[in-house]
Protein backbone atom coordinates (compact mmCIF):
# COMPACT_ATOMS: atom_id res chain seq x y z
CA UNK A 1 0.00 0.00 0.00
CA UNK A 2 1.47 3.47 -1.03
CA UNK A 3 2.10 5.94 1.67
CA UNK A 4 0.11 9.16 2.37
CA UNK A 5 2.65 11.85 2.03
CA UNK A 6 2.13 15.12 4.05
CA UNK A 7 3.27 17.96 1.90
CA UNK A 8 5.40 19.18 5.28
CA UNK A 9 5.09 18.47 8.75
CA UNK A 10 2.59 20.14 11.03
CA UNK A 11 3.79 22.73 13.92
CA UNK A 12 3.17 20.23 16.18
CA UNK A 13 5.18 17.50 15.04
CA UNK A 14 8.22 19.75 15.76
CA UNK A 15 7.31 20.69 19.16
CA UNK A 16 8.27 18.72 22.97
CA UNK A 17 4.72 17.52 23.96
CA UNK A 18 3.82 16.56 27.98
CA UNK A 19 3.87 13.02 27.73
CA UNK A 20 6.24 11.69 25.29
CA UNK A 21 9.64 10.32 26.16
CA UNK A 22 11.87 11.28 23.17
CA UNK A 23 15.09 9.63 21.77
CA UNK A 24 18.47 10.29 23.02
CA UNK A 25 21.14 11.77 20.78
CA UNK A 26 24.86 10.18 21.12
CA UNK A 27 27.90 10.56 19.72
CA UNK A 28 30.04 8.16 18.68
CA UNK A 29 33.33 7.00 16.77
CA UNK A 30 34.65 3.96 14.87
CA UNK A 31 38.19 3.43 13.28
CA UNK A 32 37.62 3.63 9.48
CA UNK A 33 39.65 1.36 7.53
CA UNK A 34 38.52 2.98 4.11
CA UNK A 35 40.20 6.18 5.63
CA UNK A 36 42.88 4.99 8.08
CA UNK A 37 41.47 7.51 10.68
CA UNK A 38 38.78 7.49 13.32
CA UNK A 39 35.72 8.83 11.90
CA UNK A 40 32.56 10.63 13.76
CA UNK A 41 28.94 9.66 13.59
CA UNK A 42 26.03 10.51 16.06
CA UNK A 43 23.02 8.42 17.12
CA UNK A 44 19.89 8.74 17.46
CA UNK A 45 18.49 6.20 20.08
CA UNK A 46 14.78 5.69 21.00
CA UNK A 47 13.23 5.98 23.84
CA UNK A 48 13.56 3.65 26.66
CA UNK A 49 16.09 2.12 24.37
CA UNK A 50 16.51 -1.40 25.40
CA UNK A 51 19.74 -3.87 24.09
CA UNK A 52 18.17 -6.51 24.47
CA UNK A 53 15.61 -5.72 21.95
CA UNK A 54 16.66 -5.03 18.24
CA UNK A 55 15.45 -2.13 15.85
CA UNK A 56 15.98 -1.18 12.68
CA UNK A 57 18.58 1.11 11.58
CA UNK A 58 18.00 4.27 9.25
CA UNK A 59 20.94 6.24 7.83
CA UNK A 60 20.50 10.20 7.34
CA UNK A 61 23.34 11.59 5.50
CA UNK A 62 24.40 14.97 5.17
CA UNK A 63 25.57 17.62 2.27
CA UNK A 64 28.55 19.22 0.76
CA UNK A 65 30.89 20.93 3.50
CA UNK A 66 28.54 19.15 6.16
CA UNK A 67 28.96 16.57 8.55
CA UNK A 68 27.68 14.75 11.40
CA UNK A 69 25.75 16.91 13.37
CA UNK A 70 23.71 18.61 10.42
CA UNK A 71 20.67 16.35 10.15
CA UNK A 72 20.06 16.10 14.12
CA UNK A 73 21.78 19.25 15.53
CA UNK A 74 22.19 22.43 13.46
CA UNK A 75 21.08 22.88 10.12
CA UNK A 76 20.42 26.23 8.91
CA UNK A 77 18.51 27.04 11.81
CA UNK A 78 16.89 24.69 15.08
CA UNK A 79 16.98 20.53 13.59
CA UNK A 80 14.08 19.63 14.57
CA UNK A 81 15.06 16.08 13.75
CA UNK A 82 14.74 14.43 17.54
CA UNK A 83 10.94 16.00 18.11
CA UNK A 84 9.65 14.75 14.33
CA UNK A 85 10.87 10.74 14.95
CA UNK A 86 9.80 10.83 18.51
CA UNK A 87 6.61 12.46 17.56
CA UNK A 88 5.84 9.92 15.33
CA UNK A 89 7.34 6.64 17.31
CA UNK A 90 5.25 7.53 20.28
CA UNK A 91 1.95 8.31 18.08
CA UNK A 92 2.41 4.39 16.57
CA UNK A 93 2.84 6.17 13.29
CA UNK A 94 6.82 4.99 12.93
CA UNK A 95 8.36 1.79 14.08
CA UNK A 96 10.92 2.08 17.04
CA UNK A 97 14.29 2.81 14.91
CA UNK A 98 17.84 3.86 15.89
CA UNK A 99 18.92 6.45 13.44
CA UNK A 100 22.87 7.03 12.74
CA UNK A 101 24.13 10.24 11.44
CA UNK A 102 27.50 9.31 9.89
CA UNK A 103 30.24 12.04 8.84
CA UNK A 104 29.84 10.79 4.99
CA UNK A 105 33.69 12.45 3.55
CA UNK A 106 36.05 9.57 3.20
CA UNK A 107 39.03 10.28 1.69
CA UNK A 108 42.32 8.84 2.55
CA UNK A 109 44.26 11.59 1.98
CA UNK A 110 43.14 14.31 4.01
CA UNK A 111 40.43 14.80 6.75
CA UNK A 112 37.55 17.37 5.41
CA UNK A 113 36.04 18.77 2.24
CA UNK A 114 38.34 20.92 0.62
CA UNK A 115 36.66 22.49 -2.15
CA UNK A 116 33.86 21.39 -5.08
CA UNK A 117 35.30 19.38 -7.56
CA UNK A 118 36.33 16.14 -8.70
CA UNK A 119 38.73 14.98 -6.19
CA UNK A 120 36.43 15.86 -3.18
CA UNK A 121 33.32 14.18 -5.03
CA UNK A 122 35.41 11.38 -5.16
CA UNK A 123 35.64 11.15 -1.41
CA UNK A 124 32.17 11.64 -1.07
CA UNK A 125 31.15 9.14 -3.75
CA UNK A 126 33.88 6.41 -1.46
CA UNK A 127 31.34 6.64 1.35
CA UNK A 128 29.68 3.87 0.26
CA UNK A 129 33.21 1.47 0.92
CA UNK A 130 33.14 3.50 4.58
CA UNK A 131 29.64 2.46 4.91
CA UNK A 132 29.68 -0.96 4.43
CA UNK A 133 33.53 -2.27 5.34
CA UNK A 134 33.58 0.06 8.44
CA UNK A 135 30.47 2.27 10.02
CA UNK A 136 28.11 -0.56 9.53
CA UNK A 137 29.57 -3.77 10.97
CA UNK A 138 30.21 -0.71 14.01
CA UNK A 139 26.83 -0.40 14.50
CA UNK A 140 26.11 -3.79 14.39
CA UNK A 141 28.18 -5.01 17.12
CA UNK A 142 27.61 -2.04 19.06
CA UNK A 143 23.88 -1.05 19.53
CA UNK A 144 20.87 -3.41 19.01
CA UNK A 145 20.11 -3.68 15.70
CA UNK A 146 18.18 -5.73 13.00
CA UNK A 147 20.34 -6.41 9.71
CA UNK A 148 19.22 -7.19 6.31
CA UNK A 149 17.33 -5.10 3.67
CA UNK A 150 14.13 -5.63 5.53
CA UNK A 151 15.12 -3.78 8.52
CA UNK A 152 17.95 -1.34 6.71
CA UNK A 153 17.02 2.36 5.55
CA UNK A 154 18.92 5.27 3.84
CA UNK A 155 18.26 8.61 2.89
CA UNK A 156 19.99 12.16 2.52
CA UNK A 157 20.31 15.63 1.89
CA UNK A 158 22.10 17.12 -1.24
CA UNK A 159 25.07 15.52 -1.74
CA UNK A 160 23.62 12.98 0.76
CA UNK A 161 20.69 12.21 -1.37
CA UNK A 162 23.20 11.79 -3.87
CA UNK A 163 24.98 8.80 -2.30
CA UNK A 164 21.89 7.64 -0.95
CA UNK A 165 20.38 7.29 -4.66
CA UNK A 166 24.04 5.89 -5.73
CA UNK A 167 25.00 3.28 -2.28
CA UNK A 168 21.10 2.48 -2.79
CA UNK A 169 21.35 1.03 -6.33
CA UNK A 170 24.70 -0.30 -5.80
CA UNK A 171 23.67 -2.00 -2.99
CA UNK A 172 20.31 -3.42 -2.81
CA UNK A 173 20.99 -6.43 -0.71
CA UNK A 174 21.64 -4.04 2.33
CA UNK A 175 18.99 -1.75 2.06
CA UNK A 176 15.58 -1.47 1.31
CA UNK A 177 14.42 1.83 2.12
CA UNK A 178 15.62 4.60 0.01
CA UNK A 179 15.18 7.97 0.23
CA UNK A 180 16.93 11.35 -1.47
CA UNK A 181 16.34 14.94 -0.45
CA UNK A 182 17.08 17.88 -3.17
CA UNK A 183 20.05 15.23 -4.31
CA UNK A 184 22.95 16.86 -6.26
CA UNK A 185 23.59 15.92 -9.93
CA UNK A 186 25.98 12.79 -10.62
CA UNK A 187 23.35 9.55 -10.25
CA UNK A 188 24.03 7.72 -13.57
CA UNK A 189 22.71 4.39 -14.89
CA UNK A 190 19.72 2.80 -16.02
CA UNK A 191 17.64 3.65 -13.12
CA UNK A 192 16.73 0.21 -12.73
CA UNK A 193 16.84 -3.05 -10.15
CA UNK A 194 17.20 -6.62 -11.10
CA UNK A 195 14.16 -8.16 -10.69
CA UNK A 196 13.70 -8.90 -7.32
CA UNK A 197 15.98 -6.59 -5.82
CA UNK A 198 13.94 -3.37 -5.92
CA UNK A 199 13.58 -1.37 -2.93
CA UNK A 200 10.60 -1.59 -0.41
CA UNK A 201 10.19 2.35 -0.87
CA UNK A 202 12.20 4.59 -3.23
CA UNK A 203 11.15 8.32 -1.40
CA UNK A 204 12.43 11.40 -3.32
CA UNK A 205 11.67 14.88 -2.23
CA UNK A 206 12.23 18.50 -4.00
CA UNK A 207 11.79 21.70 -3.05
CA UNK A 208 9.79 24.48 -5.31
CA UNK A 209 12.47 27.13 -4.05
CA UNK A 210 15.86 25.24 -4.21
CA UNK A 211 18.12 27.27 -5.63
CA UNK A 212 21.38 24.92 -5.36
CA UNK A 213 20.53 22.35 -7.15
CA UNK A 214 17.24 23.55 -8.95
CA UNK A 215 15.61 20.86 -11.11
CA UNK A 216 18.06 17.96 -10.70
CA UNK A 217 15.71 16.17 -8.65
CA UNK A 218 12.59 16.22 -11.12
CA UNK A 219 15.43 14.69 -13.97
CA UNK A 220 15.58 11.88 -11.51
CA UNK A 221 12.11 11.49 -11.03
CA UNK A 222 11.39 11.87 -14.75
CA UNK A 223 14.12 9.32 -15.42
CA UNK A 224 12.65 6.59 -12.54
CA UNK A 225 9.12 7.56 -14.13
CA UNK A 226 10.32 6.61 -18.22
CA UNK A 227 12.25 3.16 -16.66
CA UNK A 228 8.68 2.50 -14.70
CA UNK A 229 10.42 2.18 -11.12
CA UNK A 230 7.98 3.07 -8.35
CA UNK A 231 8.87 5.43 -6.29
CA UNK A 232 7.23 8.27 -4.71
CA UNK A 233 7.58 11.79 -5.44
CA UNK A 234 7.26 14.40 -2.49
CA UNK A 235 7.26 18.09 -3.85
CA UNK A 236 7.72 20.44 -1.27
CA UNK A 237 5.80 23.78 -2.06
CA UNK A 238 8.07 26.90 -0.77
CA UNK A 239 10.66 24.41 0.42
CA UNK A 240 14.11 25.26 0.15
CA UNK A 241 17.56 23.46 -0.45
CA UNK A 242 18.01 22.96 3.29
CA UNK A 243 15.89 22.63 6.34
CA UNK A 244 12.45 22.95 5.64
CA UNK A 245 12.78 20.49 3.03
CA UNK A 246 14.71 17.97 5.44
CA UNK A 247 11.92 18.12 8.15
CA UNK A 248 9.25 17.32 5.63
CA UNK A 249 11.01 14.30 4.04
CA UNK A 250 12.09 12.92 7.45
CA UNK A 251 8.26 13.57 8.89
CA UNK A 252 6.96 11.34 5.87
CA UNK A 253 10.00 8.61 5.29
CA UNK A 254 9.78 7.96 9.03
CA UNK A 255 6.77 7.19 8.58
CA UNK A 256 6.84 4.95 5.32
CA UNK A 257 10.03 2.89 6.29
CA UNK A 258 10.31 -0.37 7.49
CA UNK A 259 6.37 -1.13 6.61
CA UNK A 260 6.78 -3.83 4.04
Amino acid sequence: MEPKVANKESDSARQKKGGVQYGTVKSDKYFSTTCNREKPFNILLPANYDPNKKYPVMYIMHGYYENQDRMIIKGNGTMYTRQIIGNAIAEGEAEEMICVFPYIYSSATQQDCSGMDDNNNRAYDNFINDLTKDLMPYIEKNYSVKTGRDNTAITGFSMGGRESLLIGMKRPDLFGYIGAICPTPGVTGDFKWKSGEEPHLLFMTAGSNDEVVYTTPNGYHDSFTKNGVPHIWHYVNGGYHGDNSIHAHIYNFVRAAFKA
